[in-house]
């Protein structure tokens, strides 16, 4: 899949995108259509509220999550921002949500610039609009599975300086990598790119509260019951456990408070309660490249 510049203020065709219409598909559920439901967005199917809803059913605190995993990235946009970081990029960035990353950066640092990348055609027909109207933005349609390309983006180089400190968001993403995709030698080609200073940004879903909270049936059912609904989607789900989400990091240092579940991360708000912990399915944390 070729990747693609949008520059601000333009909106080219799909065809002139890198993808041609027929290219979305809308007969099976997608992760972020999927998931811009649980937020409660409207840029979505019916087929995505379907298979959400199978998933609300089994886990209803689902929606919780989600609030909470993109509470966290607001909290830790805001900190690298306000931790010396102006650019961004936003790897897997899904269905725009406001506020996007540089809505959140801009509150601290006004000329920040921000990359995203998707590899899902869908999710470029909402760039332009909504991402890259403002100077210093833009999308690269590409996959988080080849960084390398990622990386050498006319878009990307045109906006990230690989000479000062970048932070990179892997927020909800590579729980769509299986194993033998490397989601850890991923992490470690974009660290290779990064000067010191840099930062990852991450989240990842875990199967941990199912065993604890399954709403009176067994772990097992609930964890495959989601996993079961990923399975008919466009990309299928793999939950791992603290242990697993911190060797992610590689080369990144974890920071205060550690891979937390993401509620715990240096709230802004109320102390969470340990029933919103318990129930949150995304873990999270912040590492610096030394």
């Amino acid at each position: 899949m070729s990747d693609t510049l949008f520059p601000a203020g333009h909106g080219p065709a799909a065809e002139d995108r890198g993808f041609a219409l027929e290219e979305i598909d809308t007969s099976r559920p997608h992760p972020a259509r999927m998931y811009d439901y649980y937020l409660g967005g409207w840029d979505n199917y019916e087929v995505d509220r379907e298979a959400a809803d199978q998933v609300i059913r089994v886990h209803p605190q689902v929606r919780d999550s989600a609030r909470a995993n993109r509470a966290f990235m607001r909290r830790a946009v805001r900190d690298a921002a306000g931790g010396g970081i102006r650019q961004f990029l936003d790897l897997g960035t899904g269905i725009p949500t406001s506020p996007s990353t540089h809505e959140v950066a801009r509150e601290s640092v006004p000329d920040a610039r921000v990359v995203y990348a998707d590899n899902d055609p869908i999710v470029a027909t909402h760039a332009d609009a909504r991402l890259t109207s403002a100077p210093g933005t833009a999308f690269v349609l590409g996959d988080v599975r080849d960084p390398a390309a990622l990386l050498a983006a006319p878009a990307v180089r045109a906006l990230i300086d690989f000479e000062a400190p970048v932070a990179v968001l892997l927020v909800a993403v590579l729980h769509f990598l299986r194993d033998d995709e490397d989601p850890a030698g991923v992490v470690a080609a974009l660290a290779d790119a990064l000067p010191a200073g840099s930062r990852l940004i991450l989240s990842h879903a875990t199967g941990e509260p199912y065993e604890e909270y399954a709403e009176g049936r067994t772990d097992v059912a609930a964890r495959d019951g989601v996993l079961d609904v990923y399975k008919n989607a466009t990309a299928a789900l793999s939950l791992r456990d603290r242990a697993e989400v911190e060797r992610l990091f590689g080369p990144f240092t974890i920071q205060e408070p550690g891979v937390v579940r993401v509620p715990l991360w240096r709230p802004d708000g109320p102390v969470p309660t340990a029933e919103e912990i318990n129930n949150t399915i995304f873990y999270g944390g912040v590492g610096i490249k030394e």
